[in-house]
């Protein structure tokens, strides 16, 4: 499959139940809580992408502009949101996509998402931008395992979704991978440009003379989660830092683990 197919495909994303549970019934309340409304959707990949893909669409006529849930919902009403909501709701026991434990996808998610928002502070980056790039930039691994799954089904005998070298691996079989499909997605949804860089350049940030330091900050926020996902200790961690993205932003493996959110997401939530 050619990645123009795979962009035009038809998909639903999985969201996760519980937060569309929480999100409707705030949605019940006679003047529900907008801060509660914006953080149970910001934690929730699936209905970020959906809010902001409306938020940005040429209806309301800030295409390209808004990057975040917060900035989405001074936009949008909640009526429109209660209609997404209520929409994912019904497609709630969607949740199997194959190769996929969809409990680490939106830890995993989640956890880039925090530490992408705090390393962007450090650097006087957007930080909305960073959480939203942080929190949807896997959604391109997603996507291709529910449009062309047996293609994905090899490539997860040599390399399993989170492996630092499963893009390579991708790129060599198909000729793109999950950032190309996460960067055209975003692209095609209107997104703000900073974030389509930041998702299409997070694996190579600084290759070939490019310079898009929020891919930057994605791509060190990843190495985190991935190194919390896998268990590493001190030692490990300072064998797999990725140093050159680290020279390029003045942001030492010091620096970076001192980011660490408060409350890494617990795998277990749904």
């Amino acid at each position: 499959m050619q990645l123009s197919a795979v962009l035009a495909s038809q998909f639903v994303l999985p969201s996760i139940p519980k937060i569309v549970a929480l999100l409707l019934s705030e949605l019940e309340h006679d003047q529900p809580d907008l801060k509660r409304i914006t953080q149970l959707i910001s934690v929730d990949p699936a209905l970020a992408i959906r809010l902001m893909q409306l938020s940005n669409s040429g209806f309301f006529k800030l295409s390209g502009k808004l990057n975040s849930v917060s900035e989405s919902l001074a936009v949008v009403g909640l009526g429109h949101v209660r209609t997404m909501a209520t929409a994912s709701a019904t497609k709630a026991s969607l949740k199997a996509v194959v190769g996929v434990n969809l409990q680490q996808y939106w830890s995993y998610s989640l956890d880039v998402a925090k530490v992408s928002r705090s390393l962007a502070g450090v650097l006087h980056q957007n930080q909305q931008a960073a959480f939203t790039a942080g929190l949807i930039h896997h959604v391109g691994e997603l996507v291709m395992r529910l449009v062309m799954r047996e293609e994905m089904a090899s490539l997860d005998a040599e390399f399993p979704a989170l492996d630092p070298r499963r893009s390579r691996a991708e790129r060599k079989a198909l000729g793109f991978h999950h950032a190309d499909v996460a960067a055209g997605l975003a692209r095609q949804w209107l997104f703000p440009e900073p974030i389509v860089d930041a998702l299409e350049h997070q694996d190579a940030p600084f290759f070939e003379g490019s310079y898009e330091p929020l891919a930057g900050v994605v791509h060190l926020a990843a190495w985190r989660a991935r190194c919390k996902d896998a268990g590493l200790n001190q030692r490990e961690m300072a064998v797999t830092f990725p140093g050159e993205v680290g020279d390029v932003l003045s942001l030492d493996i010091d620096v970076v683990l001192q980011q660490d959110p408060i409350d890494w997401t617990s795998p277990r939530r749904g």
